[in-house]
């Protein structure tokens, strides 16, 4: 069996050493397996002959039959084009050609019934088709409709007779010698209880169906069994690390309620509340801790994570707090160290500026246990910092950091694992969180502290600008910052693009009066948070900056940003970007500054922006729009190796498989019962390199 889908491309009759390897080339197609798992993107519908009358421009492609009458070249020059008509018993049609015109009048015999496929467009006031496909009316018509599959392809391909209809003839050839070889993947009681169709049934009619509830039970099928094994991966890949890495208990509560009853400076959100229910139940369960914490900009993250720091340290254990930049660890160092000074807690912070005494010091203390909390950079992961006891690691900002970073906190103790708490503001899909993080249980703050205004964000034009400027101006006055953000540090030959060396001057000028900082990802990290630290104490008013703020420092009396340019810009960096604001109890507005002209895509963007501040919805828009493999780095990490499934619109689905799967190892862990063979054996034939269980090989 994986012999004959590993057998290579060049063996399948019609291919040869040649055409192989432009398919290697240009598809990534190197195996029969490959072949049959390269899915059609669309299918033409077949399955009936529309009459003549029937037929307008809001049709999709079509296809009719009928007798060609005359048939002339019309126009001159670069007007020239080939006109014929085609006429049914109800009415008739034009056919028009700009382009091959000499190969095709060769095929146009008058008073031969044809039949034609395409698209129906309005010119004036009749109808006609443009380059539609055309042959010979002949027997073969006249079977069963179908729908015919069409399949991505290139030039390269396409010059040298590799079109999607080529491509359909060896999917059928090999489609035909393979039936008989596909084993089912997926257990019998399953597809029954799910009301799935066999694989072999699957894959012929994903590429050959006959009408559309084949192609949809096929599909089903498909994506159900690949959306099955990621989680079956992933969750398999948790019961082990459950049962292999135990975790120490944490259960000592004496310091979290002297700071909830005596320190706490404000109620804590239901949201909140429940989370550390949550994180609180992994650290007195005995089982090493991994999880994923995900809140919006300003939910309350930080402070969940200290209220289960106080639990380690109750317990004599000390706990890690590591974040991407240093902007981001001094901010938490502040934000904690009050606290833990009214606990009598000790902390301190570790990062590449920190000085070469202090760090002697600190790495002492860690060592004899009396510094209980550390926070910092990636300098935490200095082998030289070594801790007596680290019984919780908390990492912020979790997409800025590798697995084998996480991995590098786990080596820090001796005697046991760490628990992980993982936090990101970045909000992901829940779809998405099951699939990249489908190892790591998943806590989510889904609501803002009270007393918190929702952001208020508007779109503007560029010939609005000096109305914004005439706003600005009042928040200003009202004693408020301001940022502006701009997508370019400087002129680009390629865009046309707002840059921030040229708005920043029109700023000073704008704004004569008003002191303003400059922050961008080309300066040197002491000038950055120097320019930071200005803002920040509120020596300047305005800051002008590129994206490099997107994870920056909380300034309570910054009001408003404007983001220039703002359709170039990303969703989920967007909403990351506007959270900087809305930080303090005052009134926050984003201005979302665009050109007249915006794609499509662009100004749903904008739209979805102005609509919702909430994170999950735009991060929802955001898979749909872009898909999986841009977000998250997804596609450089090789996670969503998927071949059919579409995490932007098969959430149900992902659920119910991941649903299935727990069932299947809660009765049956290895795997070893008579009913899960098929898995058993699926798993098996997979090689170690393939990320995606479903695979044929």
């Amino acid at each position: 069996m994986k012999g004959f889908f590993d057998t290579r491309l060049e063996f399948l009759k019609g291919v040869g050493p040649q055409k192989s390897a432009l398919l290697n080339k240009e598809l990534e197609i190197f195996t029969y397996g490959d072949l049959i798992q390269y899915y059609p993107f669309r299918y033409e519908d077949r399955t009936r002959f529309y009459i003549i009358s029937e037929i307008d421009h809001q049709l999709p492609n079509v296809q009719i039959k009928g007798t060609l009458q005359n048939v002339e070249m019309v126009g001159g020059g670069s007007k020239k084009r080939l006109v014929a008509h085609l006429r049914d018993s109800t009415g008739t049609i034009e056919l028009v050609w700009f382009k091959g015109i000499k190969w095709v009048v060769k095929k146009l015999q008058p008073g031969v019934t044809y039949s034609v496929f395409g698209k129906p467009t309005r010119y004036g006031k009749k109808i006609n088709m443009v380059h539609p496909e055309i042959e010979v009316f002949t027997s073969s018509h006249e079977g069963p409709g179908y729908l015919q599959p069409v399949y991505h392809t290139s030039e390269t391909l396409k010059n040298r007779f590799l079109d999607s209809k080529a491509i359909s003839k060896l999917q059928r050839q090999l489609l035909t010698a393979a039936r008989s070889r596909i084993t089912e993947t997926l257990p019998e009681g399953l597809m029954t209880e799910l009301g799935l169709t066999s694989k072999a049934d699957a894959l012929w009619h994903i590429h050959f169906p006959l009408d559309s509830r084949k192609l949809n039970e096929a599909r089903l099928r498909l994506k159900f069994e690949e959306l099955f094994y990621i989680q079956l991966q992933l969750l398999k890949l948790k019961l082990a690390r459950t049962e292999k890495f135990k975790g120490k208990i944490f259960k000592e509560t004496g310091l979290i309620n002297e700071f909830y009853h005596n320190h706490l400076p404000f109620q804590l959100t239901a949201a909140q509340k429940r989370v550390i229910r949550e994180i609180y139940y992994d650290l007195k369960s005995g089982k090493q801790m991994n999880r994923l914490l995900q809140g919006d900009v300003g939910s309350g993250k930080t402070i969940v994570a200290f209220i289960c720091i106080l639990a380690v340290i109750g317990a004599n254990a000390q706990a890690a707090l590591m974040a991407p930049t240093e902007i981001l660890a001094e901010q938490h160092y502040r934000g904690l160290e009050p606290y833990a000074r009214k606990l009598g807690v000790e902390i301190n912070i570790l990062t590449g500026s920190t000085t070469k005494s202090t760090r002697t010091n600190l790495h002492e203390k860690l060592q004899n246990g009396s510094l209980q909390i550390l926070v910092g950079t990636h300098a935490l992961l200095e082998d030289q910092v070594q801790f007596q006891s680290l019984g919780l690691a908390v990492i912020d900002e979790q997409h800025r950091f590798g697995v084998a970073q996480r991995a590098k906190l786990w080596s820090k103790n001796k005697n046991f694992f760490p628990h992980v708490l993982v936090m990101t503001a970045t909000p992901i899909p829940r779809t998405l969180a099951m699939t990249l993080y489908g190892d790591l249980d998943v806590s989510v703050i889904d609501e803002l502290p009270p007393g918190r205004k929702a952001i208020e964000t508007v779109h503007r034009y560029d010939q609005n600008r000096l109305k914004v400027f005439g706003f600005i101006k009042q928040q200003i006055a009202m004693g408020r910052q301001v940022y502006f953000v701009y997508p370019l540090i400087e002129e680009s030959a390629k865009m046309d693009l707002k840059h921030l060396q040229d708005g920043y001057e029109s700023i000073s000028r704008a704004f004569p009066e008003v002191p303003v900082s400059i922050v961008h990802g080309k300066m040197k990290s002491r000038d950055k948070d120097f320019e930071m630290q200005r803002f920040v104490k509120g020596e300047t008013r305005i800051m002008v900056a590129t994206t490099v703020i997107e994870v920056g420092v909380d300034v309570p009396n910054a009001s408003t940003m404007v983001i220039e340019n703002s359709e170039r810009f990303g969703l989920a960096q967007l909403h990351q970007l506007r959270g900087r604001v809305g930080r303090g109890a005052e009134q926050s507005y984003c201005i979302l500054m665009t050109d007249v002209k915006i794609s499509k895509e662009g100004r749903t963007r904008i739209q979805t922006m102005v609509r919702t501040n909430d994170g999950f919805e735009i991060a929802d828009v955001d898979l749909k729009l872009r898909g999986p493999g841009d977000l998250m780095g997804t596609q450089q990490s090789g996670v969503l190796d998927l071949l059919i499934a579409d995490l932007g619109r098969d959430g149900k689905l992902l659920q119910l498989a991941r649903e299935k799967a727990v069932k299947v190892l809660e009765s049956d862990p290895d795997l070893d019962l008579p009913e899960n063979m098929n898995i058993r054996r699926q798993i098996a034939q997979q090689s170690k390199s393939s990320l995606n269980w479903s695979r044929i090989s």
